[in-house]
């Protein structure tokens, strides 16, 4: 069932069009991304199919018994109740049936027999309708969301109004999914949560009932929840069906093929014309040059595939290498004054070539970690131990180290007043800040070039140990991309706060988790500290059963059973993530060659039997992939 579609939509401000000509359509189960850079308009897009902003042309057509929910990017969410009263109060009318359940439970304990079988049924058809509704679930569910959020620990009584705004858009997020509307519309979801909540808000909308429509730049989370991408780029939309790694793949693929077939037509148009020019004016062969002519004027000529979007393109450099020993923290207490501590008895080393992520739950202590190895904090007790020749870079997730009075150009120049203005604007253009751009002031930049100009800032220092402190926060998903390139080719020392499990993945070569009194140590990326997670926790799992039968430790031969039954799983999710790989191949396979069998209808194809013969071996070729792929499917799907 199709719950929304937008249909040529038109939409500017003042003279400039942000949107136009956009289309999509939104079925009842769908998951969409809309992905684009900053300023591409998707948050704009969002806004007016929630009917907060409006549109010039175009049509948004919905059912008139929609229910639509949408959580903003920026929100503030003022109410005067508690944290569990807000939550409830989206089932008010589970409340109100409840309450008259019971007023009617007291009737009944005093009524005439003569009223009490007209009752009796009453209460039964309210509490048939209440059951239902989710009557005897919706305290569960409420529970289970502030769980989810972060919000166990708060006390209940808690008021809204003394949130931050990131807790309060939380708990707007909250109400959201507890209300269940048809049509889910989050911008921006992921701000504000850490690793655990963002791994929650995953699994809840992997099961929800209706349809989403979801911005975002968390790549990792894009994977795990989105069915399809819409692309915003140059003002109008683009459909790819898959999450956001299949979206990359098709459209370099699309990008490549396209180029291609544009490449071959104009090969063709040069060749046709020389045959003109070279035969048009001799008597025997004009008639064939006169053909040509024609076949030229008739020809539909393709337009350049437009490649991406200009983007930043940087790399980071250093001086002098580093010593072995970069940094190390010995028994280190760290926190504010007046304050209990932060973390307790820290001890950690980071050596030369690593790239290192700190990781743990939103309060656990990161910045303030970070902070302390910058000196801007001063440690309680302990000590910290800074390398031969190593010079650090800082990167602020805050940017506080920029100056809002200063234009940009002289915010970079100022700090390195003996490179020429020529290399500053260079440096600057590189990070997308060219002509007039350079003399906005620091403080009217959004986020995301702010963010850019603090990484130009570091990439000037060429320091060999960076320490970075959410890096990835205001940056578009291109930009993450080139940023994560440059880290990956980065020569020095890295150590970096992250919540985007995407770029820890690319990047990290180790985790450190941070506990309040504790750094447990995994020697690999995301993925693999998820998994040794998973598989202590299974141990822990296993000990307790065995504990609690009071029996001795498994013996080798549980180990071993353990061990089997892993590397089982291990194989099943290979086989798993083979066949979704054959299964999109297969796809795209059938797609294309459908593809060739429409071009042999078109005459000027068939008439041309070079070109025919071209095309009917590339069938071929396609063909024999194809019967080959079907057969692992086959082989692979009766393995299960």
């Amino acid at each position: 069932m199709i719950v929304l579609q937008v249909n040529q939509l038109y939409k500017s401000f003042g003279a400039e069009p942000i949107l136009s000509n956009i289309k999509l359509e939104v079925k009842s189960s769908d998951r969409i991304a809309i992905v684009g850079r900053n300023g591409a308009g998707k948050s704009t897009l969002l806004k007016i199919i929630a009917g907060q902003l409006g549109y010039e042309k175009g049509e948004i057509i919905k059912p008139k018994d929609l229910s639509l929910g949408y959580l903003a990017q920026h929100t503030d969410l003022q109410s005067e109740r508690t944290l569990q009263e807000e939550l409830l109060s989206v089932f008010s009318h589970l409340q109100d049936m409840e309450k008259e359940m019971r007023s009617l439970e007291e009737r009944m304990a005093s009524v005439q027999p003569q009223e009490l079988d007209q009752l009796m049924k009453t209460y039964d058809r309210l509490q048939h309708d209440f059951k239902e509704r989710g009557g005897y679930q919706y305290e569960a569910d409420v529970r289970s969301v502030l769980h989810g959020l972060g919000f166990a620990d708060f006390d209940q009584g808690t008021k809204i109004q003394s949130l931050s705004g990131g807790q309060k858009t939380r708990l707007k997020l909250g109400k959201l999914l507890l209300s269940s509307p048809d049509l889910l519309i989050l911008d921006e979801p992921t701000n504000h949560l850490d690793i655990d909540t963002l791994t929650w808000l995953e699994h809840y909308l992997q099961s929800y009932n209706g349809a989403i429509l979801i911005v975002s730049h968390d790549r990792y989370f894009l994977d795990k929840v989105v069915t399809q991408v819409y692309e915003l780029s140059r003002t109008e939309s683009k459909k790819y069906n898959g999450n956001y790694s299949s979206y990359l793949k098709q459209k370099a693929e699309d990008l490549e093929r396209n180029m291609k077939i544009y490449e071959k037509q104009q090969t063709e148009i040069s060749q046709l014309k020389d045959f003109v020019e070279r035969n048009i004016a001799r008597a025997s062969t004009t008639k064939r040059a006169q053909s040509r002519r024609k076949q030229l004027e008739k020809m539909e000529v393709l337009n350049k595939p437009l490649g991406d979007e200009k983007s930043a393109s940087f790399r980071f450099e250093i001086t002098r290498q580093s010593g072995s020993q970069v940094i190390s923290a010995e028994e280190l207490t760290i926190g504010y004054s007046g304050k209990p501590p932060v973390l307790e008895d820290i001890s950690f080393q980071v050596t030369r070539g690593e790239s290192v992520a700190l990781v743990g739950p939103n309060g656990i202590g990161k910045s303030t970690l970070l902070k302390t190895l910058m000196q801007t904090i001063s440690p309680t007790t302990g000590h910290i131990q800074i390398g031969t020749n190593v010079s650090i870079g800082y990167y602020d997730q805050e940017q506080a180290r920029l100056n809002s009075s200063k234009t940009v150009l002289h915010e970079l120049w100022d700090d390195y007043p003996g490179v020429n203005e020529k290399e500053i604007r260079t440096c600057l253009g590189n990070f997308l800040f060219s002509g007039d751009d350079v003399l906005k002031n620091v403080q009217s930049l959004s986020g995301g070039e702010k963010a850019r100009l603090a990484l130009a800032k570091l990439m000037m220092q060429k320091a060999n140990f960076l320490i970075l402190d959410e890096p990835t926060n205001h940056l578009d998903l291109d930009s993450k991309e080139i940023l994560e390139n440059a880290l990956i080719e980065y020569p020095g020392t890295i150590l970096f706060v992250s919540h985007d499990r995407y770029f820890i993945n690319r990047i990290a070569s180790k985790v450190f988790e941070l506990s309040p009194k504790n750094v447990e140590e995994y020697l690999g990326d995301y993925d693999y500290y998820i998994e040794k997670k998973a598989n202590q926790l299974e141990l822990e799992r296993l000990a307790e059963e065995g504990a609690n039968k009071q029996q001795t430790p498994p013996s080798s031969e549980a180990k071993r059973s353990y061990e089997d039954e892993k590397e089982l799983k291990k194989k099943k999710r290979q086989r798993e993530r083979r066949i979704a790989e054959i299964e999109e191949r297969i796809t795209e396979l059938e797609e294309l060659i459908d593809m060739n069998n429409h071009r042999l209808t078109d005459p000027e194809v068939y008439q041309d039997h070079e070109q025919v013969q071209d095309i009917d071996a590339g069938t071929e070729k396609m063909n024999l992939e194809l019967e080959a792929l079907l057969a692992e499917w086959e082989s692979l799907s009766s393995e299960e």
